[in-house]
């Protein structure tokens, strides 16, 4: 008797932290079954449209000593209290052997200002140094698991993930404390350990596409590979 009031105990448990993660993403508008990539998970590959109106893949991003993808957008005020810190790393790192990328995944019927057309004169206006793609179908970003722009996800030669989260601790430059990505590139490029893996990023929710955020799932015709097959 114990035994069945404990089973039905620990299912009630079970069942109430369900219902409440689901409740979670629901208010945090997270299409089910996204989570953050988890540490030591292999990049997903991705093969999209960058602002230069070339097709970059994860293997033409990649760098020898690791690869930084950078999620953010055009319109978030984070994201613009972060860019030239995001170009300045990009060319601190890059010539000693980081690979970088940034992608942009919002909705851009939702949010005009981050379409395609918005992205390639950002990319133009502020100089970045690094490929900015274009997730049009959100596919990939359902792979990464980004929560907000910017969020950073950092592999290593390995493309294995060994630091997500924030760029540092604060949006205005004078109040930085932590250099978290900072650090964990330097350590990485030295061949060192990365000290803190795991932050909390913070910025924009990601603007999920109605159909995607309901799912969690993308149309077939919209998918990367049949677009490209169709064309």
């Amino acid at each position: 008797m114990r035994t069945v009031k404990w089973i039905t105990a620990v299912a009630l448990v079970i069942g109430l932290v369900s219902t409440l993660n689901a409740q979670d993403k629901k208010k945090a508008k997270i299409p089910p079954g996204v989570e953050e990539l988890a540490i030591g998970a292999e990049a997903p590959a991705f093969h999209l449209m960058g602002t230069d109106e070339q097709m970059h893949s994860l293997d033409d991003v990649k760098g020898e000593k690791g690869t930084l993808i950078i999620y953010t957008c055009n319109h978030c005020p984070y994201v613009k209290a972060y860019e030239d810190r995001m170009v300045d790393l990009a060319k601190t790192y890059q010539p000693q052997g980081i690979g970088v990328a940034a992608i942009s995944c919002n909705d851009a019927d939702a949010y005009p200002s981050d379409d395609f057309e918005a992205m390639q004169k950002r990319a133009k206006e502020k100089g970045f140094p690094f490929p900015y793609l274009y997730d049009e179908s959100q596919a990939v970003a359902l792979e990464y698991g980004p929560m907000v722009t910017p969020h950073i996800f950092l592999f290593d030669p390995e493309l294995k993930l060994v630091y997500r989260g924030r760029i540092d601790n604060s949006a205005k430059p004078a109040e930085v404390e932590d250099h978290d990505l900072d650090d964990a590139l330097t350590a990485l490029v030295n061949g060192d350990d990365i000290t803190v893996t795991e932050t909390t990023a913070f910025g924009c929710s990601i603007k999920w596409k109605p159909d995607v955020l309901k799912t969690g799932k993308v149309a077939e015709a919209e998918t990367p590979a049949k677009k490209e097959k169709d064309g």
